[in-house]
Formats: C-alpha cells, structure tokens, sequence
C-alpha cells in the first residue's frame, strides 16, 4: 500500500511533526507539507523521510493560514493507495484524495474553543480583520472536514471537540512515544519544560513560578514558527536570572536532558494530549501540570506527578515540598505510564485503520 501523509508546516520539531515523522518512517509513506527545512526530520531523530515540499507561505497571519489551506486544496497527488491528514491546514487536500483518514490533533483552536482569548490579545484594527476571516476560514475547515472519510482524534478530549464543532464522531488513538530512546539517569538540578513558545503555552505561569523560587532552576526548550503571532507574546516575557532558553535543540541533546532533568513541568491551557510529559514520563521523570485537558488522561496524579491549578503558587509550593529521594522514588511508576503510550502500539493501531 501506498501511502501519503499531509501535515503543514514542517520546520519547527514539535508533537505534530513527530507524529508525521513516526507514521512515515513506520509504514513507510512519502511526506507532503509546506515551509519544509530539509534539516528538520534529523533534528528530529528520523533520518530517510521522503518529504514532497509544496513550498513556502506568507509569514504573516492570515495570510500564512490562507496561503497554506489554498495550497493543500489545490494539491493533487493521485498515485497513493491511501491518505492521511493532520495539522490545521492539510485536510483541505481531503476533497481531491480518497480514501483518506483525518488524524485530527484538534479542531483549530483559534476558531473555536480560544477564539476570544485569541482576539482580546489583538489591537481593536487587527479584531475587525480577524474576526469575519477566522467565520469563513472555519466554515471551510468545517467543508473540508466533511470530505474526511475517517476522523480519528488523539485524545478523548479532542474526541469531544470534534463531535461539538464539527458534528462528527471518530475514535482515538493516542499519538506515539519513543519509549525506548529515553532513559533515567539523575535527579538533577535544573526542571525542564518542553513547549512551543505560545500564549497557550502559559510560559509566563512558568516564569512567575520560578520567580518565586530563585533556588530552583528551568530549562525551557522550544521555539515557535517565523513571523507568526508567538513573537509578540515572546516580547513581552521578563525571565529571571534561574531560567534558560535553549531554542530548539536536536533529539540527542533534548533525550539527555530528559534523562538529567530533576523533573517536567507544563502549564499549558487545556493540552490537546501533551506528548512531552509522556516522554519525561518515559525517562522516570515526576511531571507537575495543569489540571485540564489531556494531562488528565497521561498522568496519574500523585503516582507519576502532580495535576495542579494554574497558579504559580501552587506550583511554586509543590516543587518546595519535593525533595529528591520523592521524585527518584517516582520513577518505576513514570516508566510504567510512559510505556502505555509507546509508538508501537500508535502504529499497529494506525496500520489497521489504514487496512480497514
């Protein structure tokens, strides 16, 4: 069978993007998607993707946004057995390439469940241009939707989602982690968090904590894609002294910083799945996250870490009462969690959807 998996923006490493990567190497599928940086599937710790780049896009939004959904409705690639979409744009290729499977991260957010948040962060000139684009964009995500043949979404909150905005039912299969490249090695001294650089992101509930706390220390990796709305919210975050920016960094250096780390932290605002917790997991690493979204579906709370309110002093007065030999004791059971969600069980799960 051959097989093409459509996903936008392939530049940045993050949890979309090692989705695509799994399912490309692992059936094996060609790779169609826009903004491709040929360094990206490495730093990423896949090498030997085939990847058929449909080009750049505006950097600004919503130009970005429009040019990349025109680009995938445009798209034809005729010659594959079957077709998998995820991301935000590529299921508009949906109408010319069946049969096809929607494996849908989350409805895009920035129409539905953060709309406002989303324009209350806006000057009053930019919500008169955004607000009728993001009704006739979503109207045409929700058409392009319903050329999907198969919906399958990554948690049983997006599960949710889908049903709510786009009156669909669809199954889940949770996405993958490589279980099996992560390991324990120390409770060091420095917390990691593990996140693109967006609002959503709650970067600045991580700085506060640690701004309470000028004895602990935070390593943040992660970046965001060039010219979208991250850099505005990135100027105006004023990190203490005890926090480091790595950027984005390559899969050898992120693996060993799992295995060093003293233990994962996520703030994110109701997570469509989290695939980061799930690796710190993997290494035996305790994770403090916010008590919503897909975190509550990852984490055994007080067994692999701790699910909190979105407050930096209640994650500031968690990490004070964690001492190393509680945070070592967590491991096995960290393991244990991680291994539910190994990519192995994603891909067989994927495989028969695919033969089904």
């Amino acid at each position: 069978m051959r097989v093409a998996v459509f996903l936008d923006h392939l530049r940045t490493v993050g949890g979309g993007e090692r989705v695509v990567l799994t399912l490309a190497k692992a059936l094996p599928a060609d790779l169609i998607g826009t903004e491709f940086d040929p360094q990206m599937p490495e730093r990423a710790g896949f090498t030997g993707v085939r990847v058929i780049s449909l080009g750049d896009v505006s950097r600004r939004p919503p130009l970005k946004q429009i040019h990349a959904s025109w680009k995938f409705y445009r798209s034809y690639f005729p010659d594959y057995d079957a077709y998998i979409f995820t991301g935000n744009w590529a299921h508009f290729a949906a109408e010319r390439h069946h049969p096809n499977i929607y494996y849908c991260l989350t409805p895009t957010r920035i129409f539905y469940d953060q709309k406002e948040a989303v324009l209350a962060r806006m000057l009053p000139w930019e919500r008169m241009i955004a607000r009728p684009w993001m009704s006739v964009h979503a109207r045409f995500g929700r058409r392009a939707v319903a050329h999907c043949d198969r919906l399958v979404a990554i948690s049983e909150l997006v599960r949710g989602r889908i049903r709510r905005y786009y009156g669909r039912d669809s199954e889940v299969i949770y996405p993958p982690v490589r279980t099996s490249r992560l390991r324990f090695k120390e409770v060091g001294e420095s917390w990691l968090a593990v996140n693109r650089l967006y609002p959503e992101k709650r970067v600045d509930l991580l700085l506060e904590t640690f701004r309470r706390l000028p004895r602990e220390k935070l390593v943040i990796v992660g970046g965001h894609s060039p010219g979208d709305r991250a850099e505005r919210y990135i100027a105006t975050l004023k990190p203490p002294s005890n926090v480091t920016f790595l950027g984005e960094i390559s899969d050898e250096e992120l693996v060993e910083l799992y295995a060093r780390c003293r233990g994962f932290i996520t703030a994110s605002v109701d997570e469509d799945f989290g695939i980061a917790p799930v690796e710190a997991m993997a290494a035996g690493k305790c994770v403090l996250a916010t008590d919503e979204g897909g975190h509550r579906e990852t984490i055994v709370d007080g067994s692999t870490g701790f699910l909190l309110p979105p407050d930096p002093a209640a994650f500031a007065a968690e990490i004070r009462e964690l001492g190393e030999d509680a945070l070592r004791t967590m491991k096995d059971a960290c393991i244990a969690r991680a291994r539910e969600f190994d990519e192995g069980r994603f891909v067989d799960r994927m495989k028969a959807a695919l033969a089904s």
